[in-house]
């Protein structure tokens, strides 16, 4: 049964998806249609990191990660832009699309719509978003389509070509996102239960703080953190962030109508 936490229609909600849920078979693209339908305002961010790593393989790289966070060189960066900007943006505006829905593919780098240094020489080409330009989601908003953002970033220092364009984890991206853009709520879409304690059990609710205490103590780790780290950027904002199991067929419509799933924030 819904309850107070329930988004009303007309809200803007940020829905990242992927890597480790695209392809799973789940609802998500049916349920991102039909809060469409309802009067929500979905704007998707989509990551891409088992496809990456897929196509980074065949290169005959080795996919390294450091804090959850992939290391990139110039040959890493081409195959991440051609990946995350071609294949699976272009896949996920086409299912949606397929699915009655009026998507629109963009990117970090539209619009300048993310704008980013260089986080870390250790982690090569990934960047740390310091500016969020709105104006081409707006664009896409205003006009009844379904924005599905690829998380590049143009490069604020860039001094050529070559590093133009930065590599950017789609959980930091969907958080400014949904900052930026003053977003109801934000939905996390991963492959487990949620944010769980040192037991492994789900936590159901948890405040900002508790859950930069649980990234400070060791206890949310890897690809948990960004997620966290992001619901607390976009909770600036918004008024609740969610990371649920995406591979639950339905979970994205009970996490928008107030049901008890995965873990909230706020």
């Amino acid at each position: 049964m819904a309850n107070l936490y329930a988004a009303p229609p007309g809200s803007i909600i940020v829905i990242k998806v992927g890597g480790s849920t695209l392809g799973e078979g789940d609802s998500t693209s049916p349920d991102i249609i039909e809060l469409a339908r309802r009067g929500f305002r979905p704007v998707v961010v989509h990551g891409g990191g088992a496809v990456i790593s897929e196509w980074v393989i065949k290169q005959g790289i080795q996919p390294e990660f450091v804090r959850g966070l992939r290391r990139t060189d110039t040959q890493t960066l081409h195959v991440a832009i051609a990946v995350l900007c071609g294949l699976v943006n272009a896949q996920i505006v086409a299912e949606l699309n397929a699915l009655g829905g009026k998507a629109m593919g963009l990117s970090g780098v539209s619009g300048k719509m993310l704008q980013a240094e260089v986080l870390d020489p250790e982690l090569g080409y990934v960047g740390r978003v310091v500016g969020v330009d709105r104006s081409s989601l707006d664009a896409a908003l205003v006009n009844g389509f379904i924005p599905v953002v690829a998380p590049t970033a143009t490069n604020i220092r860039a001094t050529g070509s070559e590093d133009a364009i930065l590599n950017i984890n789609a959980d930091t991206s969907a958080g400014h996102i949904a900052r930026e853009l003053r977003a109801h709520q934000i939905v996390f879409q991963t492959d487990v239960a949620g944010v769980l304690d040192a037991t492994k059990r789900l936590i159901p609710r948890m405040t900002k703080g508790q859950g930069g205490d649980l990234i400070a103590s060791g206890i949310a780790a890897g690809g948990m953190i960004p997620k966290i780290e992001g619901c607390i950027e976009a909770l600036t904002t918004a008024n609740s962030g969610h990371i649920i199991d995406g591979r639950i067929a339905g979970a994205l419509i009970a996490c928008i109508e107030g049901q008890d799933v995965g873990t909230r924030i706020v």
